[in-house]
């Protein structure tokens, strides 16, 4: 069934997306005592191995970087977020400066059912089209000012060259609100209840610390499985 373009994707209730809180929420203080690049003390927990392992199976994920890479990074984000347009551009720079990063792009979207609207096309054209289409789709939602919808990401998406048409009917699929129900899902599991959040080895970071400090954590992670050594 294809919506009208005034009610495209109305929103999580809607589309049947509620996805509430787990009874016991994963809890976040200062596992590893690390820094932002502002100075702040940057909240991080342990993670439970059995829900971050179901991350690499988890349908609908944007990844960027090698396939193996030594070190994969998980984004947790809302189109509508502020700070993860500022997130956004700093994946783009470690992306072109470690060649052994993956990013794992998940949708959160807890914000507005707009953000909602627009994870669910960005879904769309990562199923039709790929991880590079979806990663492009990334950049140039986040890359704007204002706010993030339904109607601006088909815009967006058409540019890619699919149809606005084909990309809603994609988005509006039974496979698209699954897939986006689980990522919302794991989010609420690892207890990632700011954007963006991040999932880094067994660890959980909550807001984006900065270019620079996400930068060393990958590198003691790397070194020591931990967010600094």
């Amino acid at each position: 069934m294809r919506y009208d373009r005034r009610h495209f994707l109305t929103g999580l209730a809607v589309a049947g997306l509620g996805v509430s809180a787990p009874a016991r929420a994963q809890s976040y203080g200062q596992a590893v005592a690390v820094n932002g690049d502002d100075g702040k003390a940057v909240a991080n927990a342990v993670l439970p191995g059995e829900i971050t392992g179901q991350l690499p199976a988890l349908r609908g994920v944007t990844y960027v970087g090698p396939r193996e890479g030594e070190t994969t990074l998980y984004e947790f984000f809302d189109f509508n977020c502020p700070y993860c347009r500022k997130a956004a551009a700093d994946l783009v720079s470690l992306n072109a400066a470690d060649s052994g990063l993956r990013l794992g792009l998940v949708h959160n979207p807890i914000l507005s059912p707009q953000s909602a609207q627009a994870a669910k096309v960005a879904l769309a054209v990562q199923r039709r089209l790929g991880s590079e289409a979806a990663w492009t789709l990334y950049r140039t939602l986040l890359g704007r000012p204002g706010r993030i919808d339904g109607p601006g990401a088909l815009t967006a998406a058409a540019a890619l060259g699919v149809p606005a048409a084909e990309v809603e009917g994609i988005a509006d699929s039974e496979e698209v609100r699954l897939a986006l129900k689980s990522h919302m899902r794991i989010a609420a599991d690892l207890g990632l209840y700011a954007t963006p959040s991040y999932v880094l080895g067994n660890a959980g970071i909550l807001g984006h610390p900065g270019a620079r400090a996400m930068a060393k954590m990958i590198a003691s992670t790397r070194r020591c499985d931990r967010l600094a050594c």
